[in-house]
């Protein structure tokens, strides 16, 4: 039996949401519309991402957050030490299941009062109550370089490493939140040397593993799929090493794993 991913989600509302949110996350979310959803992250001050997620917009002063890897109420008691006196609540809400739905457009929120659905162009993520799930959703998702963190890489990876520029979850022209600074600097200096792939295994792998070459860490393993055709994964390599791989040659790791690169993103 597959084991599902559950659909760990918190919600944020009160009057003072959007600023908290905007002030804390590394997404532009003052701009996100009613009904929209958007990528974003939670950042420590070192600007490694503590947290990523999807936030939709439920309403105007209502944010529902669906994380990609982590645990709801570990991030909930987190995020309730600097709320302070602002006029919000952070509520980890129960275990829910994730669902493949209906093509809705990109970014796009439906709530139905069964199920949120997030539009995911060729499909929707759909957030149930249904003890039972499917993972259908996961392999168009990995193709397209959307990023799950297992809990072994959370608090461990910098955005560029995840490609979240690209999916618009970190902002370099608004005002400062935790991490924000690094964003900025790699994002006008450069000098980030790994970066996000979608890659076909040789052998299995799970999600949080380590990739070395020669005893050296050289990268790690974000997402697995075991499609009809072999095995997919969404890995962070190093570019010395994604560069070699880069020729058409599968690249060989350490315990015999080979990889071969099927799709590249910059920051």
């Amino acid at each position: 039996m597959p084991t599902h991913h559950p659909a760990e989600t918190l919600l944020i509302e009160g009057p003072d949401a959007t600023a908290f949110a905007h002030a804390q996350f590394s997404s532009a979310v003052s701009s996100l519309a009613t009904g929209q959803w958007q990528f974003s992250a939670w950042l420590d001050p070192q600007g490694r991402v503590r947290a990523l997620f999807q936030l939709a917009r439920l309403a105007d002063e209502r944010y529902l957050l669906l994380l990609r890897g982590g645990i709801a109420t570990t991030l909930a008691d987190a995020l309730r030490r600097f709320v302070f006196r602002s006029k919000l609540g952070v509520t980890a809400l129960p275990p829910r299941m994730l669902a493949t739905g209906p093509a809705l457009p990109l970014h796009t929120v439906v709530d139905d009062g069964e199920a949120v659905s997030l539009g995911c162009d060729t499909h929707s993520l759909r957030i149930i109550a249904s003890a039972v799930g499917d993972d259908a959703w996961r392999l168009p998702q990995l193709r397209a370089g959307w990023p799950w963190l297992p809990t072994p890489l959370l608090g461990e990876l910098l955005p560029s490493a995840l490609s979240l520029q690209r999916l618009h979850a970190v902002a370099v022209d608004k005002g400062c939140y935790p991490g924000q600074e690094i964003v900025a600097r790699l994002h006008f200096r450069g000098g980030h040397k790994r970066h996000l792939h979608c890659v076909r295994l040789s052998q299995a792998a799970s999600a949080g593993d380590t990739l070395r070459r020669d005893g050296r860490d050289v990268g790690c393993v974000l997402d697995v799929v075991t499609t009809g055709d072999g095995i997919e994964a969404l890995v962070v390599l190093s570019d010395d090493v994604a560069a070699q791989a880069t020729t058409g040659h599968a690249q060989t790791f350490d315990d015999d794993l080979a990889i071969e690169i099927l799709a590249s993103w910059p920051a």
